[in-house]
């Protein structure tokens, strides 16, 4: 039958996973080696993939077809061919609430909430525990930050698609995950992107940077340069410095940045693992963007397989990666000037503790601080502080 045909394809793509690389990489290079598999096959085994691991550490003790069972029921509510199957009675409860769904497996499953991300004691001040936990059966959003020039042209598209969308604030829009953007908007069609993918979290950070016009600013940990493009939207007549220790991140960025119009800018190459003087020696700046590398855990609804390859004992290695770091980056900032220190991690340790570190050993003073609680607008949960020098 069709639905044991599918648990066997999603078992061999589960034996075949290598368990340390994101399903993102690795499931298009799958689907090529495995061309005979057609777009619902391909669909539908990516779905219970993805449920498989959100799931997380929870019933281990249980084989993976009854974890994976157990998952589909949590992530889905309506009427599942698939479970309907193999386990019928989960599938006649599918329409319950999540709360009474949970506490169905909690009494008759064993499932314990908590063993889905057995982190939660590193949690910053401030997470909802359980409303956290739960989100990870919820595939996050797909949101747009639309230019203002561009926004009644979005919207006009976007009713006349059969697309639900929602308007969260005046140019920042919430649509399906997997939404084809590309077919919606052909960017052929614009000289100038009319929108940027940012998760609505990252969005906020902006409300941190309260920059001014003409001031030179460096954007320290750059990747895709999605906050640089937040401080254009702010200050287009800023002057910018972007920079990574990875060479292809900064090539890549300058697509990004000339279809947002953000044409003058420099790059630089630079291990802020070392002493940056070689390339920053004369530099001043007049605030430091320091999106920081850290675990990525409060994006672990979108990678739901990081939670398995997590442990413990690397989020110290993170926090001093990111002590180095900022006490590198801060060298090259003008005095009374901002360091905006951001995280996309739910630990304490990445986030509370690091500032404490700059207050009490770089004598930064404090200005304000935010745990960014995406969990509940299926968005990412972030940390954002504003430090000055």
């Amino acid at each position: 039958m069709r639905a044991e045909q599918q648990l066997r394809t999603f078992l061999k793509i589960f034996e075949s996973f290598p368990g340390d690389r994101p399903i993102t990489k690795f499931l298009p290079e799958f689907f090529k080696k495995n061309k005979q598999m057609g777009s619902t096959d391909r669909r539908v085994a990516s779905r219970l993939l993805y449920n498989y691991f959100r799931i997380g550490k929870a019933l281990l003790n249980k084989s993976i077809e009854e974890r994976l069972f157990i998952a589909e029921f949590l992530c889905n509510s309506v009427d599942n061919p698939f479970l309907h199957h193999f386990r019928a009675d989960l599938n006649e409860k599918i329409q319950l609430p999540f709360d009474e769904k949970l506490a169905f497996l909690q009494e008759h499953e064993g499932l314990v909430l908590k063993e889905v991300f057995p982190f939660y004691k590193h949690f910053s001040e401030g997470i909802d525990e359980s409303k956290f936990l739960s989100s990870f059966f919820f595939q996050p959003d797909l949101f747009i930050r639309v230019k203002s020039e561009s926004l009644a042209m979005v919207l006009k598209t976007l009713q006349e698609s059969s697309i639900g969308y929602k308007q969260i604030e005046e140019l920042t829009i919430a649509l399906p995950n997997g939404t084809n953007l590309n077919a919606l908007f052909p960017e052929i069609s614009f000289l100038i992107k009319p929108y940027e993918v940012q998760d609505l979290s990252s969005q906020h950070t902006l409300s941190y940077f309260k920059p001014n016009p003409y001031e030179y600013w460096w954007d320290a940990c750059a990747a895709s340069g999605g906050k640089s493009l937040l401080l254009f939207s702010e200050q287009p007549n800023i002057k910018l410095l972007v920079s990574d220790i990875r060479e292809s991140v900064l090539n890549n960025l300058d697509e990004r940045f000339i279809a947002a119009g953000l044409r003058t800018y420099q790059k630089k190459i630079i291990d802020l693992t070392k002493n940056a003087d070689p390339e920053l020696h004369h530099y001043e700046f007049d605030g430091i963007i320091l999106d920081a590398p850290c675990s990525g855990s409060g994006t672990w609804g979108r990678t739901p397989e990081m939670i398995s390859q997590f442990e413990d004992f690397k989020i110290q290695g993170f926090q001093n990666l990111q002590k180095i770091i900022a006490a590198n980056a801060i060298k090259y900032l003008k005095p009374g000037k901002p360091l905006i220190y951001i995280t996309c991690s739910v630990f304490r340790e990445e986030n509370e503790e690091v500032i404490h570190y700059l207050v009490s050993e770089h004598n930064m003073k404090l200005e304000s601080l935010e745990l960014i609680k995406g969990y509940d607008k299926k968005a990412d949960t972030m940390f954002v502080a504003r430090l000055i020098l």
